[in-house]
């Protein structure tokens, strides 16, 4: 069993790793086809801390965005009630129903901050009254808010 060498590599290549990863490899392998067809490079000590200071810049940027998720969160949660205003017609059934993107319209009128239609959960709604409504807001962060569906 000869040695494997860890290599850098520049481009995706199917069934070993994507760009900018650290992959092992046969010596054959890197040394005939990865190194002379420009798809990977040596390893060196400072490749290796390039890459660690990517890795790291990467985290912080991911940790940012579910912070500004939180932070959203809070701001929904501060708000408490969201109000639509719909026509009604006999026992307080409304016109049409109440959809994603008058929902996303609101928050983006209470909040400024845009948000995807997609990432709303409405439940049915026809009649007049309040229901609670999910928006998730990160893959880990998903808020709660109260609408309310009232006469025009």
């Amino acid at each position: 069993m000869s040695k494997r060498v860890q290599l850098l590599l520049k481009r995706d290549v199917s069934k070993l790793g994507k760009a900018d990863e650290l992959v092992e490899v046969a010596p054959g392998y890197a040394r005939n086809y990865l190194i002379p067809q420009g798809i990977a490079v040596r390893t060196t000590p400072g490749i290796l801390k390039q890459v660690e200071r990517r890795k790291e810049a990467e985290r912080q940027r991911i940790l940012k965005i579910k912070q500004d998720a939180e932070s959203m969160k809070t701001a929904l949660a501060t708000i408490g009630l969201f109000t639509i205003k719909k026509p009604v017609g006999e026992q307080e059934a409304i016109f049409g129903t109440v959809t994603t993107a008058e929902v996303a319209e609101v928050i983006r009128e209470m909040t400024g901050k845009e948000l995807d239609r997609r990432d709303i959960t409405l439940p049915d709604i026809n009649k007049l009254g309040e229901y609670k409504v999910e928006v998730k807001l990160h893959a880990e962060v998903t808020a709660t808010l109260n609408l309310r569906v009232a006469a025009q």
